[in-house]
């Protein structure tokens, strides 16, 4: 079942193949700021659904994480595509889209698993 979301204004608007099971709170210092509870999800389940133009992107630091996307109108961090770090190393060959859980529409995140990750030490 699908699952959509946006960001404050509705500028920037997104849809992904199902809610998540779970979600991340990364520690580095980019997320800890955003405040953002990431949803992981491949390219494919990813659905941008406003016009790419509203979409304005950060690159950070080691360029690791490749894309952090917000709205070019009112600032929200919306996602971010980088390579699967399920391992705990890049594994750039299965990327990965990370979205703002707080972003979802109609969605209860008090009732899915929260996982920190080490960003502050891994990247």
């Amino acid at each position: 079942m699908p699952i959509k979301g946006s960001c404050h204004c509705g500028q920037t608007q997104f849809e992904v193949n199902e809610p998540p099971a779970e979600v991340t709170r990364c520690t580095c210092s980019l997320c800890s700021k955003r405040g953002a509870l990431w949803a992981y999800y491949t390219p494919a389940q990813f659905r941008l659904t406003s016009p790419p133009e509203n979409v304005a992107t950060y690159l950070w630091g080691s360029r690791t994480v490749k894309h952090h996307h917000f709205c070019a109108s009112c600032g929200c961090g919306t996602y971010s595509e980088s390579p699967d770090w399920s391992s705990g190393k890049p594994d750039f060959d299965n990327p990965k889209v990370a979205v703002n859980s707080h972003l979802f529409d109609d969605f209860d995140l008090d009732a899915v698993t929260v996982t920190a990750i080490d960003g502050k030490n891994l990247w």
